[in-house]
């Protein structure tokens, strides 16, 4: 496979050759370095491209140039390269035609002539853009295919399993690819069950469990050593957090992951809120970025391990694990976060992980291109998952318990929403029961109003209708509110009583839990604030609060 592009344009010689030099540089081992002193010369190079099926991973280009600008030239290269990271060099004069641009075209970035020096205002902004773009690149493939049924709820897990902790993977569907029919005969009868997971080097599995499935994958399942400094348990945003600040500050920190990372926030298709990205970014992004950042200061990731319970010996706090091993630490974060709670209406269960998914489900959303599919709730959640999947589908219906979108949604969603046209949006309404029996046919509704009922078609339906906490882990460990939340900090106090478990002199810490030692972040806890920044800070405070714990035991 040929190296990935970068494409620089620019009119000016001494400039074109400049910015060669630098690129040549730094990437040239990686990428192949491209110029162009035209717009249209440019334009010929990417039909080149094109033809050949090269891919190209970042465009570089100047705004001022004779008969094409830098953004015109943007805007036709899209068509031919939509997923390439997109960077204009403008002069001062040209920034507000840039941050147009942003909106316009999508532009990634602008970069204020001249750039030195390179290693300070060039390189770290495109290494970073280029990191994007090779997680979400699709290149001539050389890496895992999952070869199963659309419609099976095994082929959804390993899928969104898969993709959820940042392994790249192709999907192969037995009914409608051919090699995959053929590969499916070679198989020996015995061993033709779905979903098949075949790897670079020739071998497969067979319907596998997350944990086989990880540890063939390559992804560390078992822990190093027997006791931490910090164990964190779920690695949505809190966790994340808490692991980056716990090993940048010298705790042997691990993190314990049942599912994959970026918890519920990491299935959102686009997060637009969160400081520092005017363009928001994926809930997928965020992980990868956190989980990179973590490892990188030494912190220990367990993906598709199951913990089962908590116990605490004295000073020391005890995780267990679903193989039967422990792991012991001095400090313990539960960030379990919470999970979607799930439609009971009748033909619901049958449908689950066919054509009825919890949450964006990223992974499906292609599938049902050019069909009616059904987004079911009223909060942030699902306004950004209706706006993702309005990308693929013909039609998406958002089915709203409340009477206004406004009651549950934050305004610019609700203005994003109602700016796409193939969004219909039905509110006091509620789904009554399914239709179908291997895949979805139609949702029956109820208006809440006049009680009327009506039959709605469509070929897929994703849920958001609230959280329920992931606490069942902590049995009669840890204190909780009558909703399953943990309590923490002042809520433990009641009548001037600490809880019945506390040994300390002191009160419970903010984040801390009813057993000292043991803190509770993001969405699990109660009075928590619903925010993927707001569980970042509380990850990362807790850390602060477990140093605090450490002086005073």
């Amino acid at each position: 496979m040929p190296k990935p592009a970068i494409l620089t344009v620019d009119d000016e010689p001494q400039v074109l050759n400049a910015i060669e030099r630098d690129l040549r540089k730094h990437y040239r081992d990686r990428y192949r370095i491209l110029k162009a002193k035209s717009g249209d010369e440019a334009m010929e190079t990417i039909v080149e491209l094109r033809r050949r099926d090269d891919p190209v991973a970042l465009f570089l280009v100047d705004q001022r140039m004779p008969r094409m600008s830098g953004t015109e030239f943007l805007t036709q290269a899209r068509d031919h390269y939509p997923e390439a990271r997109k960077v204009l060099l403008t002069a001062y004069a040209d920034t507000e035609a840039a941050i147009d641009s942003i909106n316009s075209i999508g532009l990634d970035y602008y970069l204020l002539k001249p750039w030195d020096p390179p290693e300070q205002h060039l390189y770290p902004i495109l290494d970073d853009l280029l990191g994007d773009w090779a997680a979400m690149a699709v290149l001539p493939y050389e890496g895992i295919r999952v070869l199963g049924h659309l419609l099976t709820p095994d082929s959804h897990r390993v899928k969104d399993f898969l993709a959820r902790n940042q392994i790249p993977y192709r999907w192969v569907s037995l009914e409608d690819d051919p090699q995959g029919r053929a590969l499916w005969e070679s198989l020996p009868q015995e061993e033709r069950k779905l979903p098949l997971v075949f790897f670079p080097d020739g071998e497969y599995l067979t319907q596998p469990d997350n944990i086989t499935l990880a540890k063939k994958a390559g992804l560390t399942t078992e822990p190093s050593q027997p006791f931490y400094d910090l164990v964190i348990v779920g690695a949505g945003p809190a966790g994340l957090a808490a692991a980056v600040y716990g090993a940048s500050e010298g705790l042997r920190t691990v993190l314990v992951e049942k599912e994959g990372t970026g918890g519920q926030a990491g299935t959102s298709a686009r997060i637009e809120n969160y400081l520092g990205f005017p363009k928001g970014l994926s809930g997928a992004d965020l992980a990868r970025r956190a989980v990179t950042q973590a490892r990188r200061f030494g912190a220990e990731l367990l993906a598709a391990q199951e913990v089962t319970g908590l116990r605490v010996d004295d000073n020391y706090r005890f995780v267990q694990l679903a193989g039967g091993q422990e792991i012991s630490c001095h400090t313990l974060i539960v960030a379990t976060g919470v999970e979607t709670r799930e439609l009971k209406v009748p033909g619901a269960e049958a449908l689950t992980g066919s054509s009825l998914f919890y949450g964006a489900a990223v992974t499906e959303a292609a599938n049902f291109r050019d069909r009616t599919v059904f987004v079911v709730g009223g909060g942030n959640s699902a306004g950004q998952g209706a706006v993702f999947l309005s990308r693929y589908a013909s039609r998406v219906q958002l089915l709203v318990r409340g009477s206004a979108l406004t009651n549950g949604m934050s305004q610019y969603l609700v203005d994003q929403v109602e700016a796409v046209d193939n969004i219909e949006v039905h509110t006091g309404t509620e789904i009554v029961g399914l239709d179908g029996q291997d895949q979805l046919e139609a949702v029956q509704v109820k208006d809440r109003d006049s009680g009327g009922t009506r039959r709605l078609e469509g070929a897929a339906i994703f849920v958001f209708i609230g959280a329920i906490p992931r606490t069942e882990i902590i049995g009669d460990v840890l204190a909780r509110d009558r909703a399953g939340f943990i309590l923490t900090g002042a809520d433990l106090v009641q009548d001037d009583k600490r809880p019945a478990t506390w040994t300390l002199k002191r009160d419970p810490f903010l984040l801390e839990t009813s057993v000292p030692g043991i803190f509770a972040a993001g969405d699990v806890r109660h009075g928590s604030i619903k925010r993927v920044a707001a569980a970042i800070g509380e990850g990362s405070a807790c850390v602060q609060f477990a140093h605090q714990y450490l002086r005073t035991v």
